[in-house]
């Protein structure tokens, strides 16, 4: 059986830019195995006008590689679509684009395969055998010597409505129930982030239409702007992610709590579009829709007689509660990282922290030696708020490229902020503060 350098699990942005970036290394041999039969990113929240929140150059590939193939800017060239988007003078793609983009690099890229959903990874003492479950009912087994996980977050729904019946979507379905949900007399949309703003002004702008109440809940105190200034980018820099990572395990779940409105808040843009619809429709008359902040969710029951929820919300600021009645209900609640089943054969050979989580070293891996194990989009409680953003796809990739060459294959930068993190080691009076700046650094 021949043996792959790497095999990495899930075609997502960040394993299919991994690919990419991978393919022209001489010496490098990998294979990505996909369960679904095509690329397909967010499909449920593919709203025609719906934009990325990072700009172009946050593709698969360009922030390592200007030069390669796989760029964006080849995508537009290659299907006679760059003059267009040069007119338009937006940095921000529409998300249908990015999509497409991703198929077009998914169709030529070396080594993915679709239709394979990897149920077994084992070591056999020199290299990880992989087990996977074709369409067809059979399997087929690989043999690689590294593995990269890759295999992405899951839909995210609250434990106070956990198993209550009816017909509740998460976000990431609302395309395919969108036409049931404007069939009902009331939605409710309960979420604080961008997907549920994006639903919000979607099902707002066809209420004269279809005539139904439209409720927006959201625990948030307001309906938070992602905080996008430049200098607030620059913790996206390897310096903040070098000190992130030094810092105690309950000072970075602290963090990511407080720093939520850095990349989980709505786009500026998006809370003025939704203002100026609002005020469009109220000129010529009342609209049915309220905007509730400080309202959390604290559980649902599903009356099946009447066809609607009956939901438990209190007021998280004046500890009030409320009952509203919905016959739809939204969940932008958000993902979760996911540990896949497949793990349970090779977790001893994986590092976990005292959460069950996975350790993440500085270079993504997470097995005992540092060498063999790697993680995307999986090392948010040790990596910080880059972990998702898909800027930082490529850096992630060049160095994971690196780490498996014992070369840098692609130039990673090391220090691009203007700004110091942590305690500068001049400005340092005890000892152990100029030893957590050098460790930071």
């Amino acid at each position: 059986m021949r043996t792959h350098d790497f095999a990495a699990i899930g075609l997502g942005p960040f394993n299919l830019g991994l690919a990419c970036l991978a393919e022209p290394v001489d010496g490098l041999d990998g294979i990505v195995l996909e369960s679904r039969d095509d690329f397909s990113w967010h499909p449920g929240m593919m709203l025609q006008d719906a934009t990325l929140q990072v700009p172009f150059m946050a593709d698969l590939v360009t922030m390592a590689d200007p030069t390669s193939r796989y760029s964006f800017l080849n995508y537009l060239k290659q299907t006679g679509r760059l003059y267009p988007f040069y007119i338009r003078e937006s940095f921000y793609p529409l998300r249908a684009e990015y999509d497409a983009y991703c198929r077009w690099a998914a169709s030529q890229v070396e080594g993915v395969r679709f239709g394979r959903h990897v149920d077994r990874v084992e070591h056999d003492g020199e290299a990880y055998v992989l087990t996977a479950r074709l369409r067809s009912g059979g399997t087929e087994t690989y043999r690689a010597r590294r593995l990269v996980l890759g295999t992405g977050t899951r839909p995210h729904v609250p434990s106070v409505v956990e198993g209550v019946d009816g017909p509740m979507i998460h976000s990431a379905d609302y395309l395919t129930h969108k036409a049931a949900l404007q069939a009902t007399a009331s939605i409710t949309v309960v979420g604080s982030g961008q997907s549920a703003a994006e639903i919000y002004l979607d099902l707002l702008e066809d209420i004269d239409t279809f005539g139904y109440e439209l409720v927006w809940a959201t625990r948030s105190p307001r309906f938070f702007p992602m905080e996008y200034t430049k200098l607030t980018l620059e913790m996206t820099s390897p310096e903040y992610t070098r000190y992130f990572q030094a810092l105690p395990a309950g000072t970075r779940d602290r963090l990511l709590r407080d720093q939520k409105g850095l990349y989980k808040g709505i786009s500026g843009d998006l809370v003025d579009a939704i203002f100026d619809t609002l005020y469009r429709k109220r000129v010529h008359g009342d609209v049915p829709t309220r905007l509730l902040t400080h309202t959390e969710l604290g559980g649902a029951s599903w009356d099946a007689a009447a066809g609607r929820y009956a939901l438990e919300l209190r007021h998280t600021e004046l500890d009030e509660p409320l009952d509203l009645q919905t016959e739809g209900l939204v969940l932008a609640t958000g993902y979760r990282p996911q540990v896949p089943a497949f793990v349970e054969g090779i977790a001893d050979r994986i590092r976990w922290d005292d959460r069950g989580r996975y350790d993440v070293a500085a270079g993504y891996t997470i097995d005992h030696t540092d060498q063999e194990i790697f993680v995307q989009n999986a090392e948010e409680h040790t990596h910080g708020l880059i972990a998702p953003d898909l800027g930082m796809g490529a850096y992630r990739s060049s160095i994971i490229i690196r780490q498996m060459c014992g070369r840098e294959v692609y130039p990673v930068e090391e220090h691009i902020a203007f700004q110091e993190f942590g305690v500068p080691t001049d400005l340092a009076r005890h000892p152990g503060a100029r030893l957590r700046m050098e460790v930071g650094a």
